[in-house]
């Protein structure tokens, strides 16, 4: 029956059947900018590959189901074995699938490998962000892995390849494998020097046996763990494979999923060793910090890149939105107060890109500047892009007014994701704390801050007058515990400021200024001056092409 009151008028349609990669300007620049003239005709063919089928209605599809249908716990067999399974919805492995094929676990042994994969990453993760996770850790795992290289010359190509394959078998009968990380503990969290986790050696040959308990276990169909314990000679790095040589599993007790506020999709679990768990050590005895911080300096830029996906999409449907909904004699977009929202999101948007996208590069350049500016950057990076999560998609969601609030709308699930990676890898104050080591210790990344954001000196007075600010901050470390937050954000803001000005659009680039760094604007999004070019702003954040 149709009746002439059910009409419907005045909604925007679904943003789908567009290429992400693409109509993503500040993405397709950045790439554009850091890749080798020899390496971008294939990279963008790759990436446009995977922003169309991204912006596919089948794909955003899978990425609906994965979430309305989470993982399900199996301990035991219809006989009554353990088995210590996690079944997923089919459209979980097929986006798992999509983004090993897509390259997205291949970054460290490819010519610009890095800007190639992150680019990827914060496409892919626009259509769904849990199977990120085991996509991000088995990528990072491969820095710790490099500290044996026996169990690299093994893992490493099964990491980086581009076979998705789920069932459990031993690491030699694989084409591709996924690799996860146990690290912390309920008792000690983000202090994982306070584990209690037993390693007991069982040969020369780096063998052992581990008893304890992870508290979060990420992604626990994983083929492969990095895990911390307690060896005689101080805190390691293990990794336990599900699957031994020889066929039989692992004993590794997966006692419960968590039951978490987003990130439905993807697995996090409690595990148990049992004493007769077989593991291999990685790095030496007593080293386990130092042998992990390789990935967890990679998963925290991946954090950085998964918070700059989600605002991506949520100002690309914020901006879609208002182009189409009409009200008050003309559409939300032109409105002069809807206009400010959305510019303003959408510089937060890209300044969170273009950021993530310049680290990136700097682990493709491989040189000593930007490996040190890697070691500041990134928690200070981590600390302040995934903190300006949450405040963008709620923005974003209100755009949309009630629609938003629906979950059809794909708002909601944008909004349940955007704490998950300021709490992951290190919440907050361990960021920022990261930030005060890197600066007590290691006085080579403080330098190759100042020289990266010096690049943009003299270009915008405010940029100027930020910078100055910063370095008297830098000046007086009293008490500099107490506002480690503090410094970490005047730290990111400056320089996205730098990065911008030297490569945004001058409307970008001025709007962010005037916002973020000259006073010229409130604590609330759409509070920028009304004098910037807003309307060029906006337009460029549609998500079309």
């Amino acid at each position: 029956m149709t009746a002439a009151s059910h009409t419907v008028t005045n909604q925007a349609p679904p943003l789908v059947g567009y290429d992400v990669f693409t109509s993503d300007r500040a993405l397709a620049e950045a790439v554009s900018r850091h890749l080798p003239a020899e390496l971008l005709d294939e990279a963008l063919g790759e990436l446009r590959a995977l922003g169309r089928a991204t912006g596919s209605e089948q794909v955003r599809e899978w990425g609906e189901l994965a979430n309305a249908f989470p993982p399900r716990l199996r301990t035991h067999d219809r006989y009554g074995h353990r088995i210590d399974e996690v079944e997923f919805h089919p459209s979980w492995h097929r986006l798992l699938g999509k983004a090993m094929a897509a390259g997205l676990t291949d970054a460290w042994g490819r010519p610009g490998g890095h800007v190639r994969r992150a680019a990827g990453f914060l496409v892919a993760t626009q259509a769904e962000a849990g199977h990120g996770c085991p996509v991000s850790m088995t990528h990072a795992a491969v820095p710790a892995l490099r500290a044996e290289p026996e169990l690299a010359a093994v893992w490493e190509p099964l990491a980086a390849s581009r076979v998705y394959e789920r069932e459990l078998r031993p690491a030699a009968g694989k084409a591709g494998a996924l690799l996860g990380m146990g690290l912390t503990e309920k008792q000690g969290g983000s202090d994982v020097r306070a584990n209690t986790t037993s390693a007991r050696p069982l040969a020369a040959d780096g063998s052992y046996l581990l008893t304890g308990h992870k508290w979060f276990c990420s992604a626990p169909m994983s083929d492969a763990f990095l895990v911390l314990a307690q060896a005689p000679g101080g805190l390691t790095c293990f990794l336990v494979p599900r699957v031994l040589d020889d066929g039989t599993r692992n004993a590794f007790a997966i006692q419960r999923l968590k039951d978490k506020l987003g990130n439905r999709s993807n697995a996090s679990a409690e595990v148990e060793f049992d004493g007769t768990t077989w593991a291999r050590r990685v790095g030496e005895e007593g080293r386990g910090l130092r042998t992990v911080m390789g990935m967890v300096a990679a998963t925290r830029l991946d954090c950085v890149l998964g918070s700059a996906a989600l605002m991506r999409q949520a100002v690309a449907q914020a901006v879609h939105h208002a182009s189409y909904r009409a009200a008050f004699g003309g559409l939300l977009a032109d409105k002069p107060l809807m206009r400010n929202v959305l510019a303003d999101l959408a510089v937060e948007s890209e300044a969170a890109t273009v950021l993530g996208m310049r680290l990136a590069a700097a682990y493709d350049s491989g040189t000593e500047r930007d490996l040190a500016l890697l070691r500041i950057a990134v928690p200070a990076a981590k600390y302040w892009v995934t903190k300006r999560c949450v405040p963008v998609v709620a923005e974003a969601l209100e755009c949309l007014g009630g629609n938003g609030y629906v979950e059809e709308s794909g708002l909601p699930r944008l909004l349940r994701e955007s704490p998950l990676n300021s709490v992951w890898e290190g919440a907050g104050n361990i960021q920022a704390l990261d930030v005060l080591r890197a600066l007590r210790t290691e006085p080579a990344a403080l330098d190759a801050y100042l020289r990266e954001v010096g690049e943009a000196r003299g270009a915008d007075p405010r940029l100027d007058r930020a910078i100055r600010g910063l370095l008297t901050e830098l000046a007086d470390l009293d008490g500099v515990e107490a506002r480690a937050r503090r410094l970490a954000e005047r730290m990111a803001l400056v320089l996205q400021g730098a990065l911008l000005v030297r490569w945004a659009p001058p409307e970008v680039a001025d709007a962010f200024c005037a916002g973020r760094l000259g006073g010229e604007a409130g604590s609330a999004f759409g509070t920028l001056p009304h004098t910037l070019d807003l309307r060029a702003v906006v337009e460029r954040a549609r998500a079309v092409g």
